[in-house]
């Protein structure tokens, strides 16, 4: 659906602009990673990425970020290439990061002046964010698993200088993927990193899942855009940036 400018009470459209190069995404979305993702920046395009070797090939990491309410990393990697897996690659960069989590924390400590440990770090809160300018078909639906700790962002860039960054919501979300992949990579991973939902923290038939239901209903209701998000202790809700 495009987007229309009002002006003088007729709806005009506004005309989408291409990104040219993947590189504009990402020094575009790390000077504004606190405002797009809620996110604080480490590494990336901006100041050299970072890289890590792990099974005989070297890792570079597009942008590194850290929750800092949760307390964890999070890799975002920008792609104009349909024929990727995110699943696949989603699973390497996770992986990678479980297997070298010193050099992970020596990274947030000298770029960021922390003192942090490997203990400091809620592992099992790392996830990856994939943003593009288009995901096919494929690649939205491999993110159909109820505990996958990887996203889909869309960016569209717009005359008059707007921009969207659209979160793509799974169309369903069937069992755990470590129950239906035997690869060994994604084995390991789910092991160690978890993805909460609604009801590992309100169970179905409680009288607070309803109370929560109910309230979640009304606040759709006001605004369609929200978004709830379950972690470790709590639910949350925002909007972009927030």
């Amino acid at each position: 659906m495009p987007i229309f400018n009002i002006r003088d009470k007729k709806l005009q459209p506004i005309s989408e602009k291409k990104f040219y190069i993947e590189h504009d995404i990402q020094k575009l979305t790390e000077a504004n990673l606190s405002t797009v993702f809620g996110l604080t920046f480490i590494s990336g395009a901006s100041n050299n990425e970072f890289s890590v070797r792990a099974q005989e090939q070297d890792f570079y990491i597009d942008t590194l970020a850290f929750d800092e309410n949760q307390k964890s990393f999070v890799i975002i990697e920008y792609k104009k290439d349909k024929s990727i897996s995110v699943i696949d690659q989603g699973f390497a960069y996770l992986s990678a990061m479980l297997n070298h989590k010193a050099d992970f924390v020596l990274e947030i400590n000298e770029r960021l002046g922390r003192n942090y440990k490997k203990s400091d770090i809620d592992w099992e809160q790392s996830r990856v964010i994939f943003v593009s300018p288009e995901f096919t078909n494929y690649q939205r639906n491999a993110i159909n698993f109820k505990d996958l700790p990887i996203y889909l962002y869309e960016v569209r860039l717009y005359e008059n200088n707007l921009i969207d960054f659209n979160p793509i919501k799974p169309y369903r979300t069937t069992e755990s993927i470590g129950n239906i992949s035997k690869d060994k990579t994604i084995q390991n991973v789910t092991k160690e990193v978890r993805v909460y939902s609604e009801e590992d923290l309100l169970p179905n038939g409680t009288a607070k899942r309803e109370l929560y239901n109910s309230l979640k209903e009304c606040l759709l209701l006001l605004d369609n855009s929200l978004i709830f998000h379950t972690t470790k202790y709590y639910i949350g809700v925002s909007k972009s940036g927030d």
